[in-house]
């Protein structure tokens, strides 16, 4: 297959470089982000959306720039190498997915022109405590109520949720607690009445947020798709938020990589550089080699991410997650063995790629998880 870039993907590649270059060279530039009341700089995102990225997954119709899972890819990856700390993940992927593939022409219309130039964010607030990674275990309630709705339950680890003014909501409209059917989705303002947000920062500097619904009224526009029919959409969503996590993952693995190459190239022992010594050599090529096999993997995630057929996406989807996860332990853990401990202070930057490479380990399912998903499908993966 060919795995080179068109002359539009490589002017995207090379221009999102360069600003994530320019905008975070440094730890410092990325720390002073991280402290504003956000966890972010709202004038780097809205040099996002002068760059166009902010609208890049939306159709030309709808205020976008008609984009795909390549081009998501080729973002974040940059966006990753960095450690950019805006939130394309949660608002751009995950709530813009859901309101890209679920909602109406008035939702989309509404919405996505705001998205795109920045004005407005979304975040996707679909998992709870006693579901841990089962995406149909959703006990938050949606009743009717008059003409519109009324929502009831809780939500955690939201993902930039204080920086939201739209929630995409996950709510059971009907059946059990852990049925497939009956889940709907919702849009909620972040202002509405009933609704709590306790946000806190995340172990690798990032936000999220624990929300609590108590009486939330809505009006009956506020459904995104169809009542009772959310399931599919969320899966969909979440196997391109894996596709997009993985990109991400290759791009910070590449950033530690390099560094860690660096380190044995200045740090001496002995008088002479410790690079030259033929077993730190090796194990920098082992990790080289783990890159570009979750690269191949971040690859083939976001081949099948696209695709409708839930039964064909989700095992290659898991697949690819399993491999990111092994190799983010594996190239997270030698750097530190390599850098000795330094490695693991907070002032140097390796330490912050190897905490977000241990966060995207965990986010959206473990690789055991991944294993069975994959297992339960009928596929089978060599353990490691």
């Amino acid at each position: 297959m060919d795995f080179d870039l068109t002359d539009e993907q490589s002017l995207l590649k090379d221009s999102v470089t360069r600003w994530a270059a320019s905008r975070y060279g440094s730890l410092e530039q990325v720390e002073a982000a991280r402290r504003k009341p956000l966890g972010f700089d709202e004038g780097a995102w809205a040099q996002l959306a002068e760059l166009g990225l902010l609208g890049l997954p939306f159709a030309e119709e709808d205020g976008g720039f008609g984009g795909g899972p390549v081009e998501t890819l080729i973002a974040v990856e940059a966006l990753g190498r960095h450690l950019a700390p805006e939130p394309y993940l949660a608002s751009v992927v995950l709530g813009g997915g859901a309101l890209r593939l679920a909602g109406s022409a008035a939702q989309r219309e509404a919405l996505i022109p705001g998205i795109a130039e920045g004005s407005h964010r979304l975040a996707l607030a679909h998992g709870e405590r006693q579901a841990r990674y089962d995406r149909f275990d959703v006990a938050t309630t949606a009743r009717r109520d008059g003409g519109g709705w009324r929502l009831d339950g809780a939500k955690c680890v939201v993902l930039n949720a204080d920086a939201a003014q739209t929630l995409v909501v996950s709510a059971r409209t009907a059946g059990g607690r852990r049925d497939a059917d009956g889940i709907s989705l919702f849009l909620v303002p972040a202002d509405a009445p009933g609704l709590t947000l306790k946000p806190y920062p995340t172990q690798d500097g990032g936000r999220a947020a624990d929300l609590v619904l108590e009486g939330v009224a809505l009006p009956a526009d506020a459904l995104l798709g169809e009542a009772d029919a959310g399931l599919p959409v969320i899966e969909r969503v979440l196997d391109e938020g894996i596709a997009a996590l993985s990109a991400e993952a290759v791009g910070v693995m590449e950033a530690l990589h390099a560094l860690t190459v660096d380190y044995l190239k200045t740090r001496k022992q002995f008088g002479t550089a410790i690079g030259g010594f033929q077993a730190l050599q090796h194990r920098a090529v082992d990790m080289f080699v783990a890159l570009e096999q979750a690269r191949s993997m971040a690859l083939y995630a976001t081949m099948m991410a696209g695709s409708a057929d839930a039964a064909e996406r989700g095992p290659a989807v898991s697949a690819a997650k399993v491999q990111v996860n092994r190799a983010a332990r594996f190239v997270g853990q030698e750097a530190v063995q390599l850098h000795g401990g330094i490695g693991m202070t907070l002032e140097y930057l390796g330490a912050h790629l190897f905490r977000r490479l241990t966060t995207i380990e965990y986010l959206f399912g473990d690789t055991p998880h991944h294993l069975r998903r994959v297992s339960d499908a009928g596929g089978l993966l060599g353990a490691a």
